[in-house]
Formats: C-alpha cells, sequence, structure tokens
C-alpha cells in the first residue's frame, strides 16, 4: 500500500514499515459503517421506547448518541481506514487526490454492505425483524436542500481540517457538526448514501421509505460536488 494511496486522514506509517493491505482498510470501512448504522438505527429504536410522546426528545437522544458514536469510531479505524464510513467522503477525497480510485472502488460496496448489516443488527437488538422496509416518507424539496446542506457542510469539516493540517480534530468536529445537523435540517442530516440505503431496512425512527431514498442520494451528490469545487477554491493543496 503505496504511502499516496493513504486515506484522508489515516496516520502515516513510520518510514520502512510493512504497509496496511487493502483489505485491511476495507475491513474497517465495513466495520465502521456497520457500527455506525447500529449506532443510528437503535438509539432512535430506544428513543422511541424511552420517550413515545416527545419527538424532539427523541431527536435529541437520537442526535447524541450518534455524535458520540461517530466520534469514537473515527478514533477507532481513522488510522487503518480514513474512517470514512460515507461513500461521499470517499468519492471527494478520491476527486481532491486523497485516496486512490482504485481504494474508493473498493470501499463503496463495503460502506453500503455494513450499512445495511448494522440496519439488521439495529433491528434484531431491539426485537424487532431483522428487516422490516421503512415506510416514513421524506422525499420533499425542504428535506433535498437539506441534504446538499448537510453532505457539502460535512464534506468541507472534514476536508478543511485534513488539507491544513489539522486531522485530529476531526474526530470531534464530525460528531459536532452532525450532532448540530440533526437540528439545523429538516432531513435530520443523513448526509451518506450508504446509510440512506440502510435506513431503508428499518422501519423505525431512523427509517426512510424506499421511494424517498433515491431523492435523497442525488441530494448528498450534489452537496458533494458543491463541497469538492468549494474545497478547491478555498483549500487548493493538502498540507
Amino acid at each position: 500500500m503505496a504511502v499516496t494511496d493513504l486515506p484522508a486522514g489515516a496516520i502515516r506509517p513510520p518510514a520502512g514499515s510493512t504497509r496496511r493491505p487493502m483489505a485491511r482498510a476495507v475491513a474497517a470501512e465495513f466495520l465502521g459503517s456497520l457500527l455506525l448504522t447500529a449506532v443510528v438505527v437503535g438509539s432512535g429504536i430506544a428513543a422511541q421506547h424511552l420517550s413515545p410522546n416527545d419527538i424532539g426528545l427523541q431527536l435529541a437522544e437520537n442526535a447524541a448518541a450518534t455524535g458520540a458514536g461517530l466520534y469514537a469510531l473515527i478514533l477507532m479505524f481513522a488510522p487503518i481506514s480514513g474512517a470514512h464510513f460515507n461513500p461521499a467522503v470517499s468519492l471527494a477525497a478520491a476527486l481532491l487526490g486523497q485516496l486512490s480510485w482504485r481504494y474508493a472502488a473498493a470501499y463503496f460496496p463495503a460502506q453500503v454492505l455494513g450499512c445495511f448489516t448494522g440496519a439488521v443488527l439495529a433491528n434484531v437488538m431491539f426485537g424487532g425483524r431483522p428487516v422490516s422496509i421503512s415506510i416514513t416518507s421524506r422525499a420533499t424539496l425542504p428535506h433535498g436542500i437539506s441534504e446538499v446542506v448537510a453532505t457539502a457542510g460535512l464534506l468541507l469539516v472534514i476536508f478543511s481540517l485534513t488539507r491544513t493540517g489539522r486531522g485530529q480534530y476531526a474526530p470531534a468536529a464530525v460528531g459536532a457538526y452532525i450532532g448540530a445537523a440533526y437540528f439545523f435540517t429538516s432531513s435530520t442530516s443523513f448526509a451518506n448514501p450508504a446509510i440512506t440505503v440502510g435506513r431503508i431496512f428499518s422501519d423505525t425512527f431512523a427509517g426512510i421509505a424506499p421511494t424517498s431514498a433515491p431523492a435523497y442520494v442525488l441530494a448528498q451528490l450534489v452537496g458533494t460536488a458543491v463541497a469538492v469545487a468549494t474545497i478547491r477554491a478555498i483549500y487548493p493543496a493538502a498540507k
């Protein structure tokens, strides 16, 4: 694994050390995506049980767990894969020259499969059917605009740090941003095509109907394009 192939945010190995194989990085992306989705979906189910009559409190509980979970998971997997857990992050990293396309192509299916498996795991942990297709419709214009904003903002947070030599702050910054975006976007900030697909398979608080998912993914890709253009203009070269 060449140093230039290492993912954005990954810790560089000491000179002369054995390079980490791609298999480890892909496994880290699968496990990280699985655990992230289990956190998002599982905390949403728990919030429904704990606060059945207060949607605002349910959202706060879901957001707090997601932000804290992201912080821990990024710390855990960043040295191995960059802790993307998100095709939008991997795509942006490849477009910005911070991840080889070979790694990006391997990450994408691992992230989607991880998110699906995480949703199944969350369903099972709370006594539900392993797979239950969501009926929560979310595809409106405000939701689409929110996903553009949420995704672009997330990528700006990540790459503003990695391209200015402050990648060590990414775990806290990403967790804080996503926690905040649960509340300042009407879509509750999915900001991740893989987790959007995974959340189809849980008819719970965090779920999304299959008919709404394509609009979310499209908006997330638009947000990625906006972010990449902005990053290239403001942070033209990684340091």
